[in-house]
């Protein structure tokens, strides 16, 4: 938009912060970060079990407790971002992470493991709502906000990627407690770069009193939402522990909407979720990720136990769909956001990345990577990058600056949510096709080579089966993408903020009706 527009429109070109772009480097850095500890120590994971003397059935609680501080904490953190300013929440999410990465590290038990990973979820809780803030509040004209967002998202659906690669590096030629410590410098150079290059917009901040009942709520009903699904995956989805998590989340959310409707000062303002746009996605964001999650961990599965690769031949065969993700957020989401209507890049991204995972429900024991998993990888990540730009971009547009951390919260708690979902309920669909088919054919196999062939089958013959699953999920998404966000394409247009008689305006896209 050029400056005469600007003005034109009721905007003001001089609020821009001419340290922006630089701003971005530094909380991409924060974002990579965090995005690569969700899948780094997945890969470190067994070498730390056997040095630590984990058992098998604690040994989920070092993923555990990281999802479990992470998304219960996430909207308390981004409102903490909101009341402190995002500037000082960012950089102190960031001195916190390092720290709890270092114990981690450092850990000669498990009780210290898990602390350390609990920390590292409550500080990333922190950051992650902050550093998306920030972006938001930084970045108003359409096409910078564009450009600036494609990063931001290829970072967000890639980085798991690239930690599987990192990861497989440092545990398979250092030691596993390089995946910690590797976040550290990581840290310091995105805190360091953000305090000298960040310069917040001023009036952002909302100095309300928190709403303490709000937080006790959604914390704890986000943890036994979290805890829930965690649980149906070792345990199962009638395991009575189980079902209690799932019926006190229920309770707790439900409470929750309840005090957020009737007090002055809510944690969570209801216009942030129930505006029409915002809702979709939200929604839809969570479905894709829900069918993401299960199929990095069927693919890993896929890649070391059936076809033999080794930890980092496995993270470099996840290349194609980084390369894709980038290819898809910076150059198609980028180039096409401000002339098209984001519903017409979410709703066909999410169709193309669900084309991509219709062709791995194809999987053989015997399949061809270059026939038949590098074209399905490059259709996800092309297809994934396209949607989640104009979806990070559209969650955080239009809500009143004072609103940007818990609307950025948002995005991160339907991500973390359908993280935990896809991940316990995908595995569960492929345990149980796996369990049937080994039942069903066993029999016929009478030599040890046959018993491990049908073992083998029987794990291809799960992740299909659960990847079929995955691809009405992101259809799914694609027809909420589709239904519910009816924004157009953001032209720059000034209009008032989701809040009723608010005085403050702040670009948002052109609705269509």
């Amino acid at each position: 938009m050029s400056e005469t527009a600007v003005k034109a429109s009721g905007g003001t070109l001089g609020a821009a912060d001419p340290n922006r772009w630089k701003a971005l480097a530094f909380i991409a850095i924060a974002q990579l970060m965090v995005v690569l500890d969700a899948t780094i120590v997945n890969i470190a994971l067994p070498s730390a079990q056997q040095d630590l003397g984990i058992s098998d059935g604690n040994r989920q609680w070092v993923v555990t407790a990281y999802a479990l501080a992470f998304g219960g904490l996430l909207l308390f953190g981004g409102r903490i971002a909101d009341l402190w300013g995002r500037k000082r929440a960012f950089v102190i999410g960031l001195g916190g992470f390092a720290a709890a990465s270092a114990l981690g590290g450092a850990a000669t038990n498990e009780a210290m493991m898990f602390g350390a990973r609990a920390l590292q979820g409550a500080f990333g809780a922190l950051l992650a709502p902050a550093a998306l803030s920030l972006l938001a509040v930084m970045f108003t004209d359409a096409k910078e906000r564009a450009k600036a967002f494609g990063i931001y998202g290829a970072i967000a659906g890639g980085g798991g990627a690239v930690g599987l690669i990192l990861g497989g590096f440092l545990t398979e030629y250092l030691d596993w407690r390089w995946t910690f410590f590797v976040n550290i410098p990581f840290a310091i150079l995105a805190a360091a770069g953000a305090w000298f290059v960040i310069r917040e917009p001023k009036g952002a901040r909302n100095r309300s009193a928190l709403d303490i009942p709000g937080v006790i709520l959604s914390t704890l009903g986000l943890v036994a939402l979290v805890y829930g699904f965690t649980r149906a995956e070792s345990n199962g989805w009638g395991d009575s522990l189980t079902v209690g998590m799932f019926v006190a989340s229920g309770v707790l959310l439900a409470a929750f909407v309840l005090v957020e409707s009737k007090v002055k000062a809510p944690l969570l303002p209801l216009r942030v979720v129930t505006e029409r746009n915002r809702g979709g996605i939200y929604l839809s964001l969570g479905l894709a990720i829900i069918a993401m999650f299960g199929l990095f961990l069927f693919l890993t599965y896929y890649l070391q136990i059936v076809k033999g690769y080794s930890p980092v031949k496995t993270g470099f065969a996840f290349l194609p769909m980084i390369a894709g993700m980038i290819a898809g957020s910076t150059q198609i989401g980028t180039r096409l956001m401000t002339r098209v209507a984001p519903r017409l890049l979410m709703g066909p991204g999410f169709l193309v990345a669900a084309l991509g995972m219709l062709l791995l429900t194809q999987l053989e024991i015997g399949s061809s990577y270059a026939a038949l998993l590098l074209p399905a990888m490059l259709l996800l990540g092309l297809g994934m990058g396209t949607a989640f730009m104009p979806a990070m971009s559209l969650a955080t547009q239009g809500v009143k600056p004072q609103d940007a951390g818990v609307a950025s919260a948002m995005v991160n708690t339907s991500q973390q949510v359908g993280g935990a979902i896809g991940t316990a309920l995908l595995n569960t669909i492929a345990a149980s096709a796996t369990t049937a088919y080994v039942a069903d054919h066993i029999a016929g196999a009478t030599s040890r080579s046959q018993q491990q062939l049908v073992q083998l089958e029987a794990m291809v013959q799960g992740y299909t089966s659960a990847i079929w699953f995955a691809v009405g999920i992101l259809v799914a998404a694609a027809v909420i993408a589709l239904t519910f966000v009816n924004a157009g394409r953001p032209g720059g247009t000034t209009v008032a903020s989701s809040e009723e008689g608010a005085e403050d305006e702040v670009p948002v896209p052109v609705v269509a009706h």
